[in-house]
């Protein structure tokens, strides 16, 4: 792309400016400090010029936006269509309570919702169980029965919103209540549309919400894509998940490259049980954090979207674009708020906010700005909405399609981050895969080795974080949180002894008989819990039955 004489003459004019201009003024004026280093540890050089990229060839690096390798962008128009759908991640309390919040976002202009489900919930509970005491509601919000889940969705029809429910372990079992509740609607399967997170890989990881073994939860998982490439086939029946692996502290390239490898694990393991590569991949989705460090986040989008389409490709032999499309959802970065001075999250949010957008995101989440100290207050969930919604119609970067293409800064960095990608995908082939990496402790060390040298980082002022290490000041105690009702658990525990002695028994007993009879052979398990919850099992109950089969996971320790 580059004249290779012209390449000389900057190198030349490069160096004469360095040795030059540059070095009076630093003699003058030092810089800040040695070495810039990106949020990741990435080093930043003091210019990029074209030296940098020397070798670029845009056909083959960025094309155009809607066509391989989708580097700019899974559609040909991008936000001058519409805007990425905002979609507010919200649950707490009540089925009740959160269904009041839910149409409250609606009427503020949220387009998409995302529930929050506490963490019984994740974690297959339900909310009467001993181990639920003191979390019922705590952290999102206690569905234990289809009731529950028609409550939470109480004039709210399914055919006119996108819903996305982060659960992954249960996630066959609430699934199933949202499309028991569709069938209550009269809405037709082909008219609902959505999003299951149903990871369990990255739960594995890091975030520990699992319950069965890996072998038999990927059974859950693929059973449930397989269910809805077949029958529901507007639902996105799994969110490959990195949000969380940046969360426990990884690098960017770490959370593209481990979030790929489960995809990778994800696609091999539809295609084992006799699945065509293009039948179920358009529907596959992903999930990512969105750090502060603008131009490093707009690369690692740019460069994970531009190696997925590389491997469904080349390395799954895909025909359909649609399938090499890296499709996915934003939330900005939880463990990057602060419970000191929290209205410096609004601008955290905000440049987060804009990343995401120069990124390329189907769709976002902005977290509010009191989420440190507790669950969103209404004010503060408002707040956030209109930081997505000021970005979008105020801030220009959703006029032009991939506005930053070109530059010499974000591409080094795209393919530098492309390269780390590589790196660690070839790193988990050689090791058998990225259950035998996870088994081995391999991802999980990456990840915390990260996460420390982060973390000496802020202990010895290298990395400035504005309020915890510089510019700190005193604060009066914080006023006016929002707190679920310490009395939630009696509330819900009551509410299941009146829904168990109500249900019909017979039926019950035979929908859990059945589940367990389905759940020891090969068949899909998905109609049976379908079948299950609309004869009133309780999101406990029908996890239980898997209990009871292949007992719940406990993962090796590492030294």
């Amino acid at each position: 792309m580059f004249d290779k004489k012209k390449l000389e003459t900057i190198k030349t004019e490069k160096e004469q400016w360095d040795c030059g201009p540059v070095e009076k003024t630093c003699a003058k004026f030092p810089e800040r400090k040695t070495t810039f280093t990106t949020i990741s540890g990435e080093e930043v050089e003091r210019l990029y010029t074209p030296l940098e990229v020397a070798d670029f060839d845009y056909d083959t690096k960025l094309g155009f936006p809607g066509e391989y390798p989708f580097t700019r962008g899974v559609q040909p128009t991008m936000y001058r269509g519409r805007f990425w759908t905002m979609r507010q991640y919200a649950g707490f309390g009540t089925a009740r309570e959160t269904n009041e919040r839910y149409r409250y976002l609606l009427e503020q202009g949220q387009t998409g919702l995302s529930v929050a489900f506490d963490l019984p919930t994740q974690s297959g509970y339900d909310s009467d169980h001993a181990l639920s005491m003191g979390e019922v509601g705590k952290v999102g919000v206690a569905i234990d029965s289809v009731d529950d889940m028609r409550v939470l969705f109480d004039q709210i029809p399914l055919d006119k919103v996108t819903t996305s429910m982060t659960i992954n372990a249960p996630a066959t079992v609430l699934l199933g209540m949202y499309f028991a509740l569709a069938e209550e609607q009269g809405v037709p399967y082909s008219k609902v549309g959505g999003t299951v997170q149903n990871d369990i890989l990255k739960e594995i990881i890091c975030r520990g919400q699992y319950i069965y073994p890996p072998l038999p939860s990927m059974r859950l998982t693929v059973d449930l894509i397989k269910y809805c490439y077949e029958h529901v086939p507007r639902w996105n029946s799994i969110s490959i998940s990195g949000y969380h692996i940046r969360e426990a502290g990884s690098t960017a390239a770490q959370e593209m490259a481990f979030t790929i490898a489960n995809g990778i694990t994800y696609v091999q393991s539809c295609i084992d049980r006799g699945m065509e590569v293009d039948s179920f991949a358009p529907r596959l989705s992903f999930f990512y954090n969105a750090f502060t460090n603008v131009l490093e986040e707009v690369a690692k989008f740019r460069a994970g979207r531009r190696y997925w389409a590389r491997v469904m490709k080349e390395r799954f032999g895909s025909e359909n674009p649609r399938s090499m499309m890296m499709r996915y959802h934003v939330q900005t970065g939880g463990v990057t708020l602060t419970a000191q001075q929290p209205l410096n999250n609004i601008v955290r949010v905000a440049l987060q906010t804009l990343a995401t957008a120069y990124g390329g995101a189907q769709s976002l989440h902005t977290n509010s700005y009191d989420e440190a100290l507790c669950l969103p207050t209404e004010e503060a969930v408002t707040v956030a909405l209109r930081t997505q919604q000021v970005v979008a119609e105020e801030s220009g970067a959703a006029d032009t399609i991939d506005p930053l293409a070109g530059s010499y800064y974000v591409e080094a960095l795209t393919d530098r981050i492309e390269a780390e990608i590589d790196d660690y995908i070839k790193k988990i082939d050689a090791m058998g895969g990225t259950l035998k990496a996870i088994e081995d402790g391999y991802v999980q060390k990456e990840i915390q080795d990260s996460a420390y040298r982060f973390q000496k980082e802020i202990e010895s002022n290298e990395r400035v974080y504005v309020g915890i290490n510089r510019y700190t000041m005193e604060e009066p105690p914080p006023t006016n949180l929002l707190k679920v009702d310490p009395k939630q658990r009696d509330i819900e525990t009551e509410k299941l002894k009146k829904f168990r002695v109500e249900r019909d028994q017979k039926s019950w007993k035979a929908a859990l008989d059945r589940l367990d009879e389905v759940s020891r052979t090969d068949e899909n398990v998905m109609p049976v819990v379908i079948e299950a919850v609309k004869a009133r099992a309780t999101v406990g109950e029908v996890c239980d039955v898997w209990r009871n089969i292949w007992g719940e996971y406990r993962p090796k320790e590492f030294v």
